[in-house]
């Protein structure tokens, strides 16, 4: 009897499942006793249907909340399973479109001759790759060879897709990957974040309430985009973002593209009632100007969505899906344009080689300080799904190295744009949609942690498990050396007496060639500024302003040396009797006293000072540190100071207004007592460099 109970019971449950499983149409028939609510689901069923009808693009987002309506009453048709699959796809929601085509597949097998493609990418999109390849293969046996060749390759595409995303998942990169949090995110859209060279300032587009205007794109049904700031504060965590407001915002899309190194210009997208084109604003204090749009060469009839500065401000590299030859519209490539001093605007635009751009699309461009390392997105190369992100670096000889997908799972199946890197190169930041997010798309934080190494620290993090799933754990923090090639000088250039913010002008130099590499100007309210020193050079630094001395700084920073910042604040002093000045980019060799070529540059500016001011009078002053005999120093110094001396006079400078003088180890900077509580062998070198210098005074004005 038990046994017979089990039969009968299996029997009901195989009847029931296959009843389940039936394709129910939305026919009166079938719901007798449904009426109404017949009535209603068709209704919804039909103003779903209409919003899926180009006008002119189809409205995927706001046709789901009608299918959903029509799917609580009928769950099991397979057309409204199919529809709302394609909505989803369509949507940042992509990942629950998989279910839907799986269960519109169980109901009617055959009801879509491209069904199979659909299971594919949904399978892709979640990282199912066996899954995804099996299906779009069925789907190829559905393709005519003669006459569906295009979509024979873009399946062909998306195996391969699936081929290199088992490989990337298989040696996955070592990173954390932290939600910036709800100061930053919202339950709506943030993406596209950009920020200067020490990540203390950032911007990014937002679509939540608030934005300028208060309007919504009829087409998706989300606020018009607008740019956002935030700091960091000194813990470390993000103050909450604020609407920069106007010039920069404006009724319609505006979106932040690009943010030079210093922070004082900013590169936006505004929409142009839908011929989007790239401006620039530049930024006085906190108040940013009018954006002004860039000259037809970069902001043409074509779509340019990207861009990023250069470290000196020369080059502007940006996508535009311009043609090489003919007029229709390519593919968006990555291309780069100089700034042309004379003619004040961005010409001589190139696209980049072969080997960077793909014969698919690229965006989201973002150029490291280092000038050298460009991290941009791709649907080609070995992308494991719609765009991935890669890096290539310029090298000596000026081509670039084949791009590197920087790995999973920083990269996933679907859309990986937006990716920005800090100057130290152990943090960037990108927009995702992950699991446990605040909202919609949010901005993440990458801690990159390096090869791995012998745990030394336990700490609680949020590790990312997988793409999708980050889950919080008791992890091993490993101890993380990050080489960045790369130092970073900021701080303030204020007045020495007064210490009120000055605008002044900035030159990087490259001494050994004597080339002013780029110019710089403190901002004119607080003084600030950032320059950054890419690695390989010396570069001597000059400070000025009118009616002040200026200043020099000098930094040597070696090839595949450790990143670096340095805080400094300027302090300029007034053309004045009885002030001193550090020379710091006067060189000479080691126990000599003929000044190298790299000194020209100040002894230039120092030339200029003498000839702006005909009545100065100075003595100029050798010093070395304390090593070696007091007597030997003391001659060498003098003569070193003599050899600047007879420099001026060579340039014309009358020798009655200079005087010299050499006062080896007696007026050190910092003394023998301090230099022995240094305890590295490096700042014990620098300490003595300091000491070591040239000096001028002013003895009269």
């Amino acid at each position: 009897m038990k046994t017979k109970s089990l039969l009968i019971l299996s029997s009901l449950l195989i009847a029931l499942s296959t009843f389940a499983q039936k394709d129910v149409e939305f026919d009166k028939k079938n719901f007798k006793d449904q009426k109404s609510e017949f009535k209603e689901a068709v209704k919804s069923l039909k103003e779903g249907d209409a919003l899926m009808e180009p006008q002119p693009i189809p409205r995927y987002a706001q046709a789901i909340p009608f299918y959903k309506e029509a799917h609580e009453f009928n769950p099991n048709n397979s057309y409204l399973n199919y529809q709302l699959g394609i909505c989803y796809i369509n949507t940042i929601h992509k990942l629950k479109a998989l279910d839907y085509f799986e269960k519109s597949f169980q109901l009617n097998p055959n009801a879509f001759e491209g069904i199979h493609l659909y299971l594919g990418r949904g399978n892709h999109l979640r990282a199912n790759w066996d899954k995804a390849i099996e299906h779009y293969r069925s789907y190829l046996k559905t393709l005519d060879t003669k006459k569906q060749s295009s979509e024979i390759n873009q399946t062909n595409k998306y195996i391969k897709e699936c081929e290199s995303g088992k490989k990337l998942v298989k040696e996955p990169v070592r990173v954390w990957i932290d939600n910036m949090g709800e100061n930053i995110n919202t339950k709506y859209p943030e993406y596209g974040m950009i920020m200067n060279a020490d990540a203390s300032e950032i911007y990014f587009t937002s679509r939540r309430p608030g934005t300028t205007g208060g309007g919504k794109d009829i087409f998706i049904n989300e606020y018009f985009e607008d740019v956002y700031y935030s700091a960091r504060r000194k813990d470390n965590t993000w103050a909450p973002a604020d609407n920069v407001g106007s010039p920069i915002n404006t009724k319609g899309h505006d979106a932040a593209v690009a943010l030079s190194p210093d922070g004082s210009r900013m590169i936006v997208y505004i929409d142009d009632n839908g011929n989007g084109n790239l401006y620039e604003s530049v930024r006085s204090g906190d108040k940013w100007s009018k954006p002004k749009i860039f000259n037809k060469e970069v902001s043409g009839p074509y779509h340019e969505p990207s861009a990023w500065y250069s470290y000196d401000g020369k080059q502007l590299y940006f996508v535009s899906n311009r043609p090489e030859s003919g007029k229709e519209p390519a593919d968006k490539d990555i291309f780069v344009a100089t700034w042309d001093e004379k003619k004040e605007k961005w010409l001589n635009v190139q696209r980049l080689p072969n080997n960077v751009n793909s014969t698919y699309d690229e965006d989201g461009i973002f150029l490291h300080p280092d000038g050298r390392t460009l991290y941009f997105s791709s649907k080609g190369h070995n992308s494991m799904g719609g765009y991935d992100v890669f890096k290539t670096v310029k090298q000596d000889d000026g081509t670039w190295s084949d791009p590197v997908n920087i790995g999973y799972p920083v990269n996933t199946p679907d859309d990986d744009v937006f990716f920005v890197v800090a100057a130290n190169g152990r943090h960037a930041y990108m927009t995702s949609i992950r699991k446990g997010g605040v909202g919609d798309k949010d901005l993440y934080k990458v801690t990159f942690l390096g090869n791995k190494k012998e745990p030394v620290l336990g700490s609680e993090e949020l590790l990312l498990a997988s793409a999708g799933t980050p889950v919080q754990a008791k992890v091993i923090a490993p101890k993380v050396e990050v080489q960045s090639s790369l130092a970073l000088l900021k701080g303030v250039v204020r007045d020495d007496a007064t210490k009120k913010p000055l605008e002044a002008s900035i030159e990087l130099i490259d001494n050994s060639t004597g080339e002013v590499i780029a110019e710089f100007t403190s901002d004119a309210q607080t003084g600030k500024y950032l320059v950054s020193l890419p690695s390989g050079k010396n570069y001597g630094i000059a400070v000025k302003a009118d009616g002040y001395l200026f200043h020099s700084e000098n930094f040597d920073v070696q090839k595949d040396a450790d990143y670096k910042e340095v805080d400094k604040t300027i302090d300029l002093k007034k053309v004045k009797v009885g002030e001193v000045i550090v020379l710091r980019n006067i060189f000479f060799d080691l126990n000599k006293f003929s000044l190298r070529d790299e000194s020209q540059n100040e002894l230039d500016r120092l030339t200029k000072l003498l000839n702006d001011n005909p009545k100065l009078r100075i003595e100029i002053s050798g010093h070395t540190d304390s090593r070696g005999s007091a007597s030997y120093n003391k001659e060498l110094s003098k003569n070193r100071a003599k050899e600047v001396v007879d420099y001026l006079i060579k340039k014309g400078i009358d020798k009655n207004r200079l005087e010299f003088k050499g006062y080896g180890k007696e007026q050190p900077i910092i003394t023998d007592a301090e230099i022995a509580k240094l305890k590295s062998k490096r700042a014990i070198e620098e300490a003595h460099q300091e000491n070591r210098r040239t000096e001028f005074k002013i003895l009269a004005d």
